[in-house]
């Protein structure tokens, strides 16, 4: 369900693709071919939420702010099964791993990948292409040519099935 709050609608690219039961509500914008997916939620009705191109928010996902706080993902993030998103940047290429939570002025830099199951804490800083991991989350490595081609096989592979299930969903 697509709902406004108070005067701002949702603003959702053409391209983009929404599965069932997503919920999005608010001041949210989701760019060109980015894919939403089963029962996630995108609450816009503290702060702006923010999607670029090519981002993919997997099954069971949660994306708020504080006020004042907007949540920011760059383009071409992969966003893993239930992960929850709390006014902070992402910024482009980065991965967030299944079942991370990622808090409140916290900021993954670009290309970097946090690991399933991490808690990034309010205002924790992830350096551009390392593997951090943990609750909290601490800085494992940096990222290797295999790691950096895993994620970007991520992001084109839910592209494509995005644009797959947007075909069927319109018969």
């Amino acid at each position: 369900m697509i709902y406004p709050f108070n005067d701002k609608y949702p603003l959702i690219a053409e391209s983009a693709f929404l599965a069932d039961f997503v919920t999005i509500t608010g001041d949210v914008e989701i760019g060109e071919e980015s894919s939403v997916w089963f029962n996630t939620v995108i609450r816009g009705d503290v702060a702006p939420t923010k999607i670029g191109n090519k981002v993919n928010i997997q099954d069971n996902s949660v994306l708020h702010q504080s006020p004042n706080n907007p949540l920011i993902l760059e383009d071409e993030v992969t966003i893993g099964h239930q992960v929850i998103l709390h006014s902070c940047i992402i910024r482009k290429k980065a991965l967030i791993g299944m079942g991370s939570i990622v808090l409140d002025n916290a900021e993954i830099g670009e290309g970097a990948f946090i690991g399933a199951g991490s808690l990034v804490p309010q205002g924790k800083k992830i350096p551009p292409n390392t593997l951090a991991f943990g609750r909290p989350a601490k800085v494992i490595r940096e990222l290797n040519p295999d790691d950096i081609e895993d994620m970007e096989r991520i992001v084109r592979e839910y592209a494509e099935k995005a644009q797959y299930y947007k075909s069927i969903q319109s018969q």
